[in-house]
């Protein structure tokens, strides 16, 4: 279980990252002019709750990485030694977008819910969490697993 939970944990790493590259293009296209982890950890340091804070980006940053780890460690776990399949991975990844942007988060006031949100961020949030959940998916079936043969070294027993 612990391999499980590691395995979960670098992919969700991995996964954020690929997500990430998604959110920023999303904000360079102009459909997304702020990014919800900053907004989020915004509304939760001292002081208004909206306004800018020092040091919120790079906060913002490491508390989504925080975040997906942990939701990858989640899945890891969730999958123990079987291979996830890609939908299954993108289906997760669309589940935690629904759970925090139709859920917790506008229950706290920090964003509105999808269905009430600024045009383009819905669009581009769902896409990053399709990104995720893939290479969550693609990243916890390739870490730690041989690929090769059976031979000395490949974690085979017969080896």
């Amino acid at each position: 279980m612990f391999r499980d939970l590691v395995r979960g944990a670098v992919s969700g790493v991995l996964a954020t990252t690929a997500m990430s590259a998604v959110m920023l293009a999303g904000d360079r296209a102009g459909l997304m002019p702020d990014q919800p982890p900053k907004r989020i950890v915004r509304a939760v340091l001292p002081g208004h709750r909206h306004r800018p804070k020092p040091g919120e980006k790079a906060l913002g940053a490491l508390t989504h990485v925080a975040f997906g780890t942990a939701c990858g460690a989640a899945f890891g776990a969730l999958c123990g030694r079987r291979r996830a399949s890609v939908t299954l991975g993108v289906g997760y990844g669309l589940a935690i977008w629904v759970v925090s942007y139709q859920g917790w988060v506008p229950m706290t006031g920090i964003l509105p819910p999808i269905s009430d949100d600024r045009p383009g961020r819905p669009a581009v949030m769902a896409a990053a969490h399709v990104v995720y959940g893939a290479a969550l998916a693609l990243a916890v079936n390739g870490i730690g697993r041989s690929t090769g043969p059976a031979g000395p070294g490949s974690g085979d027993p017969r080896g």
